[in-house]
């Protein structure tokens, strides 16, 4: 506990960011001594001004530090310091890395991670293909990492879950602000199988201002960001933005023309991000990561026998019906079928595994269905 004190004094001092104090640390070697050092010598630090030398030497132990140490432990978590040996090895490298993290679960003895993020708001289609694709890289070995936030994010842990592998959740809140709530078992979940991590401190809320802050540490941990789904406005561009300026690859899975929320990913693709139809385009710009590529097309025998055995009408519906979301109106007017056979015939569908509604009387055929 009392070698962690001066990490999380340094780290309170007003106007040390983490560039600054990584500075320091590189300078003096510990926060001890960034905390015993004379004026001079702080000033001595490039960006390290005369008020923020005085501000370092007049700071105390703040009163919340022990406790919080405490409650760490108490919890079951783990602060990793960036000079412990499980700390993130690519996270170390960004210009601003996190002094410490506060971490639930293991972040040590994970296959090579790749970060897969996109929209909150996603469609069908959308979370189809970030379960497709997390557990596609899970089940190659990769640790997915995303921010376990709605949609996408949720779709990519609870796909690498499903697939038997590791994933990763970084929070833009503390570790004891669970966000969003409804998340609260795949929190749980996650730290089983992998870990969650944060750089705040436990209590701290999801403000709007950490979650930019939070995307750099997604992007900065991982060799490559694919982005699934997201608008030309989204905080999931900022994350893909962050891995470029990283060194990182960049990846996106193309959606509808007509889509909105598939703007972004589109530009993505024009500014040069690499387009991902299959888990082979992620994993063969990462030649470094050393594993065997497992076939992603989800034809297994037991998604196979879904389609075996289906009437004339409901083959009939499932050849009309696409990965994205078709409204009953529409379907009524293609297949020519009676509104009350259809509504039983997509009843029937959705049964079998096939067919899945999505809000609005939206109707689209399960990826993995074997079509």
């Amino acid at each position: 506990m009392e070698n962690l004190l001066p990490w999380l004094t340094l780290k309170s001092v007003p106007g040390i960011g983490n560039l600054l104090f990584n500075r320091l640390l590189r300078h003096f070697q510990s926060p001890d001594q960034v905390l015993s050092a004379s004026h001079g010598e702080l000033t001595q630090v490039q960006g390290i001004s005369s008020p923020q030398a005085t501000a370092i030497r007049r700071h105390a132990v703040p009163d919340w530090a022990a406790e919080e140490i405490e409650t760490v432990f108490k919890s079951g978590y783990h602060i990793i310091l960036q000079t412990d040996d499980r700390y993130p090895t690519l996270l170390s490298e960004i210009p601003d890395p996190p002094p410490f993290l506060y971490v639930y679960g293991r972040i040590d003895s994970l296959g090579p991670p790749v970060a897969v993020v996109g929209s909150r708001n996603a469609t069908s289609y959308g979370i189809q293909a970030a379960e497709h694709l997390g557990s596609s890289l899970a089940g190659n070995g990769v640790t997915v990492v995303s921010g376990m936030a709605r949609g996408i994010d949720t779709a990519a842990h609870q796909g690498a879950l499903a697939g038997k592998g590791k994933t990763i959740a970084v929070l833009g809140s503390g570790l004891k602000k669970i966000y969003p709530a409804e998340n609260t078992k795949l929190f749980h979940r996650i730290a089983e199988n992998g870990a969650v991590i944060s750089e705040f401190p436990l209590n701290s809320g999801p403000e709007p201002h950490h979650f930019p802050i939070r995307n750099r540490i997604i992007s900065g941990m991982t060799y490559g960001t694919v982005v699934v789904e997201a608008a030309r406005k989204s905080g999931s561009l900022i994350t893909a933005r962050l891995a470029a300026e990283q060194n990182r690859e960049v990846f996106a899975v193309p959606g509808s023309i007509n889509s909105y929320k598939s703007t972004g990913t589109h530009t993505l693709i024009k500014q040069g991000a690499k387009l991902v139809e299959h888990v082979q385009d992620i994993l063969e710009e990462l030649p470094f990561i050393n594993i065997s590529i497992q076939n992603d097309d989800g034809q297994t025998s037991g998604h196979s026998d879904k389609m075996n055995g289906l009437t004339t009408d409901e083959d009939r519906v499932v050849h009309l019906l696409e990965p994205y979301p078709m409204h009953i109106d529409d379907i009524i007017r293609k297949s020519e079928m009676a509104p009350g056979l259809l509504s039983s015939v997509l009843l029937q569908l959705e049964i079998k595994g096939i067919v899945q509604q999505s809000q609005g009387k939206l109707f689209s055929i399960v990826k993995d269905a074997g079509t």
